[in-house]
């Protein structure tokens, strides 16, 4: 993987956006992100914490192809008493 000079959530676009070291740039739409991957308003809002919180870690986590994975190791649904 090409090394990621700057990484920033754009609030106007909903985009997490990059720029490498070889001069691309990258736009990961975040919106479209949760709406293949995020099953729940758990999961969609496990995202939006990572988005805002690390964008980096969140753009690392869609790179390598593993949302899945994520979101079932940190979201699990409880019922109320």
């Amino acid at each position: 993987m090409r090394k990621i000079l700057s990484c920033e959530f754009n609030l106007d676009t909903a985009c997490v956006e990059l720029s490498l070291e070889d001069g691309m740039l990258l736009s990961i739409d975040c919106t479209a992100v949760e709406n293949e991957v995020a099953n729940s308003m758990y999961q969609r809002s496990e995202l939006d914490w990572l988005i805002y919180t690390d964008p980096l870690a969140y753009a690392e986590l869609i790179l390598n192809g593993e949302p899945e994975l994520y979101l079932s190791a940190v979201t699990e649904k409880r019922l109320l008493d």
